[in-house]
Parts: structure tokens; C-alpha cells; sequence
């Protein structure tokens, strides 16, 4: 299945949490529909990225970079590849790539969806419609700084970097809600 594939049947079966998701869910799958290039960094309009919260292996925190771009604590993600097999693959390879975690095991389910304007790779103003997913670091996971990253660190679930913004917040608390929920 490739990735726009993977991408059409995740955002086609999941049940969102609220209206807000389910409103981004709906345009982001109108969007992915309507164009064949809608998971390549390419697509000027806009295009899926996928990332990936990390929660360490006791459940209570999560790791965050210092995103070298935007200047601001993020959860760990970014574009899709040609090579991935699907979306949640991307997913778990960018939080893999930027985190040098090895054995993060990655939940397939969506947790959230967020749009956001950005200016990236491309060098032109554009949108990242970006799908969002949880992964577990394994006990006494060692992790490294990417390139991509001023800086990379462990934060409480509930006391998240000052200027935390709203997106990060709310991908924080869904995804400790599903996990909590899960066991």
C-alpha cells in the first residue's frame, strides 16, 4: 500500500475525538483525494507530513525537540519518503531519525491531525497537513540529537516547555488519554 493509499484509508476509518478533528479530518482527505502528489514535499499547496509523539516507557513523559527551523519545542516528524511503505512507517522513521532511538514501537492508530502554515524545503510558503501518531521509547532508551534539532529532551506529560502552543498541548493530552485507556 503506498503511502497516499495509507493515508486515504487511515483518515477514511478513523473515528475522531471531536468536530475539530473530524473537520480536519474531512479536509485533509478531500485534499489527498484531489491530488496524486498530496504525500510528497513537492506539493506547493500543501502536503501529508507525518510525525510522531514519543512517550517514555514509564508513561509519564514525552520527548520533544527544539526544532532548528522553528524555534520552538515540537513533537518529532516530518516529510514523507519515497521509500516509506506507508504513512505510519514514515511516522516511526522520522521519529527514529531524529531521536536515535532504536525499538520505538509505534501505535498504527491516528492520535491527531494538525495543519499548519510553514515555510520548509521548499522554500515557498506552503501548508504541512500532518498526521499525528504515538510511539513507545523501551526502557533506558538512549536518545541523540538530530540535525534537524537544537536540542532534544524528556518533558513531563503535564508540564510541557513554557510557549508550549495549543497543537502540541492537545496531540499531548490525546495521546496520554489513549494510551491510559489502552491499558
Amino acid at each position: 500500500m503506498s503511502i497516499r493509499e495509507s493515508t486515504i484509508e487511515i483518515l477514511t476509518h478513523w473515528r475522531a475525538p471531536d468536530p475539530a478533528q473530524d473537520s480536519l479530518r474531512h479536509s485533509v482527505l478531500a485534499f489527498v483525494h484531489g491530488r496524486r502528489d498530496a504525500c510528497r514535499r513537492a506539493c506547493e499547496p500543501g502536503h501529508v507530513t507525518a510525525s510522531t509523539l514519543v512517550v517514555d516507557s514509564a508513561s509519564d513523559r514525552v520527548l520533544l525537540c527544539l526544532h532548528r527551523r522553528l524555534g520552538r519545542w515540537v513533537q518529532l516528524g516530518g516529510h514523507c519518503e519515497d521509500d516509506d511503505d506507508d504513512i505510519v512507517a514514515a511516522a516511526l522513521r522520522e521519529a527514529t531519525e531524529e531521536s536515535g532511538i532504536t525499538g520505538l514501537r509505534i501505535v498504527p492508530q491516528l492520535v491527531a491531525v494538525h495543519v499548519h502554515p510553514v515555510t520548509c524545503s521548499l522554500g515557498v510558503p506552503t501548508r504541512h497537513l500532518d498526521l499525528q501518531f504515538a510511539a513507545h521509547a523501551p526502557a533506558g532508551a538512549r536518545i541523540a540529537v538530530s540535525e534537524e534539532s537544537e536540542d532534544l529532551r524528556w518533558w513531563p506529560a503535564d508540564a510541557l516547555p513554557p510557549g508550549t502552543d495549543h497543537a502540541l498541548d492537545y496531540l499531548v493530552k490525546r495521546a496520554m488519554r489513549n494510551h491510559t485507556s489502552d491499558e
